[in-house]
């Protein structure tokens, strides 16, 4: 399963995605330049992502505490999405997300 990731200076990568693992878990593992401060815990918002327009109906929607530390990110837009809160499996295989900006 595949994870197509853009970083900040617009560079691609593809990253093998591991079913159950969260994104932001991925991307991090990956070498990639993501805080993650809180560790996945929704604590924070220094996992942001942008979810590529194709694929936001196929991830599940923000909630409620997701919405809330959103509001504390820099540059949200519609498809802003904090990457420890989607479970990576076989319906993201080829998932295309944009690292946010610090």
């Amino acid at each position: 399963m595949k994870l197509h990731v853009t970083d900040r200076e617009g560079g691609e990568h593809e990253l093998e995605g591991t079913k159950g693992w969260r994104v932001m878990e991925i991307i991090r593992d990956a070498g990639l330049p993501i805080a993650a401060e809180c560790g996945g815990a929704c604590a924070c918002a220094t996992c942001h992502v942008y979810v590529d327009p194709a694929w936001t109906d196929k991830v599940e929607p923000r909630g409620e505490e997701e919405n809330d530390m959103l509001d504390l990110a820099f540059d949200v837009q519609e498809n802003s999405r904090l990457s420890c809160q989607i479970l990576f499996d076989e319906s993201l295989d080829g998932l295309k997300v944009t690292l946010a900006p610090e």
